[in-house]
């Protein structure tokens, strides 16, 4: 069994110790998170985990740790974890700051333990089929993607618990959801290069951003176009499109997966019961295999760092 430190007791990090839990390769036994709040409804969510006196004796006691604390702190937790040689498993972004990010990254590379991020669909049946499909030409010649994110307001219900997804400094959908489309987007077309971007911030320069155009190029002109917004009445929305010459894909909600030869995209498989549950499953099975140093699909810090360095860009565009 790997033992597991979780530094961060929100929501990823609660789901996380809930999906550890009944994974039969790891045990999450010591969580730390500067809010009283957050411990206790971690522990309601399992019993069997104790909350450790301070992060350095939860990271101590692991043989992995998962750091779902905000981006501001997750370097110094990162590092510290490292020198002692423990296992990372750290959710995106990187860090709020390019330069800083790519100087983390590098420090990271000079231990030697391993290390992955947390884009959630990197070992989800959705990217890997529609890759194998990719490879097998059943797309035919690639065109593009076209990413469609929309909420009637952000952070979602059951975001409202981690306040810094409201703020420009920190969280944002571009930040938090887009970017998981843009790792998907360059695992299946290649590198991207931003060409345009607008983006629209409320009058409260601290609040992070409504709405959302970009159009991303691969070298050979694959493109990726982007619309987000906020407000309105409706329901949640992410949605991606990924157009083929003879087939196109249409992956919604991080797992329900269509194709279309043309006409209505139709459902490839019936929707699991608990689709977050098996995502999560595929995630940890990777994990533990990242941990024994066996291949797998997870997210690297390089990628992370790609993904990183284009959401800031598409931010930078008032």
């Amino acid at each position: 069994m790997i033992k597991v430190a979780i530094i961060g007791l929100g929501i990823m990090g609660r789901r996380m110790l809930q999906n550890m839990r009944i994974h039969e390769k790891f045990e999450p036994n010591f969580l730390w998170d500067p809010d009283d709040s957050a411990c206790l409804k971690a522990l309601e969510v399992d019993t069997e985990a104790k909350i450790t006196g301070t992060p350095e004796e939860a990271i101590n006691a692991a043989d992995l740790v998962y750091l779902a604390c905000p981006p501001k702190v997750r370097e110094a937790y990162a590092i510290e974890a490292a020198q002692k040689g423990k296992a990372l498993f750290l959710e995106k972004p990187l860090g709020i700051d390019v330069e800083h990010s790519k100087n983390f990254v590098d420090r990271l590379k000079h231990f030697n333990i391993p290390l992955a991020v947390n884009f959630t669909q990197a070992a989800g049946l959705a990217l890997n089929e529609l890759l194998l499909a990719k490879s097998n030409g059943e797309l035919g010649k690639m065109i593009g993607i076209d990413i469609i994110v929309t909420y009637p307001k952000w952070p979602r219900e059951w975001q409202k618990d981690a306040d810094w997804l409201r703020f420009k400094e920190e969280g944002g959908m571009t930040r938090e959801v887009i970017s998981h489309f843009l790792f998907f987007s360059e695992r299946v077309l290649g590198l991207l290069e931003l060409k345009w971007a607008k983006v629209v911030y409320p009058k409260d320069d601290l609040l992070c951003e409504t709405d959302v155009l970009a159009r991303l190029e691969t070298q050979d002109g694959k493109c990726v176009n982007i619309l987000a917004s906020v407000g309105g009445v409706q329901p949640d929305r992410q949605e991606m499109t990924i157009r083929g010459s003879k087939t196109s894909r249409r992956v919604s909600e991080f797992y329900k997966d269509f194709q279309s030869d043309g006409g209505e995209f139709l459902p490839l498989r019936d929707e699991p019961t608990d689709p977050r549950a098996i995502s999560l499953k595929s995630q940890l099975d990777a994990l533990y295999c990242n941990f024994k140093g066996t291949a797998n699909n997870l997210a690297t810090v390089d990628e992370a760092l790609r993904v990183q360095i284009l959401i800031e860009k598409i931010l930078e565009n008032q």
